[in-house]
C-alpha cells in the first residue's frame, strides 16, 4: 500500500505543479496587462492545452510578456518562503518546479524564438538576458528540489509518505483539473 500512496502523492504533486505553474505564469501576464493599460482578450487555462494570455491593445508589450515568467517564479518563491505549515515541502517543490519550467521555457525558447521568448526578443529583450534568466532559474529550481525526495517516499523513506497529504493533493489536483476544464477555455 505504501507505494500506492507514494504514487498518488507524486502524480498529484506533478499535476498540481504543472497546472499551478501555468496559472501563476498567466496571472503575471494579466496583472502586468491591467497595470499598464493593456486589454486582456482571453486567458486559456485548460488542462489539455498549453496556457496562454491573448492581449489586445498593449501599450507596453515587453512589460506584459516579461511579467509572465517573472511573476511565474517570484510568486511561488514567495509562497514557499511564507509557508509555515507541515507541508512546506510541497511549496518548495512547486517553487522549484516553476523556476525550472519558466527558466527552461525562456532560456531554451530563445533559440527558436518560440512563445514568450520569441515575444520578448521581438519587443527588445536581448538573447543574453533570456539565457541569463534560464541560467539562474533552472539551477535554482534544482537546488530547491535537493533533499526533498524523502518527503515523496524516495531514498531511505522507502515509499513511506503522509497518506493524508497524498490524498489531499489528489483532491486538489482533481479540483484544479475540473475547474480548468470547465472554465479554462479551448
Amino acid at each position: 500500500m505504501r507505494r500506492i500512496h507514494q504514487a498518488v502523492l507524486l502524480a498529484s504533486t506533478l499535476t498540481i505543479s504543472w497546472l499551478g505553474m501555468m496559472a501563476v505564469h498567466e496571472a503575471g501576464h494579466v496583472l502586468a496587462a491591467w497595470l499598464t493599460g493593456a486589454t486582456v482578450v482571453r486567458v486559456v487555462l485548460h488542462p489539455l492545452t498549453i496556457s496562454r494570455t491573448d492581449i489586445g491593445d498593449n501599450p507596453h508589450p515587453l512589460v506584459v510578456v516579461a511579467a509572465g515568467p517573472l511573476v511565474g517564479v517570484a510568486a511561488p518563491l514567495f509562497a514557499w518562503l511564507m509557508a509555515r505549515v507541515p507541508i512546506w515541502y510541497l511549496f518548495r517543490f512547486f517553487a522549484g518546479f516553476c523556476l525550472i519550467a519558466n527558466g527552461a521555457y525562456i532560456g531554451a525558447g530563445s533559440f527558436e524564438s518560440i512563445g514568450d521568448a520569441g515575444e520578448l526578443l521581438r519587443h527588445g529583450a536581448s538573447m543574453w538576458q533570456l539565457w541569463l534568466f534560464g541560467a539562474i532559474c533552472v539551477p535554482t529550481g534544482l537546488a530547491l528540489w535537493h533533499r526533498l525526495g524523502v518527503h515523496f517516499g524516495l531514498g531511505e523513506a522507502r515509499g513511506s509518505v503522509s497518506t493524508p497529504t497524498a490524498y489531499g493533493c489528489l483532491m486538489v489536483a482533481l479540483v484544479m483539473i475540473t475547474l480548468m476544464a470547465l472554465f479554462g477555455g479551448e
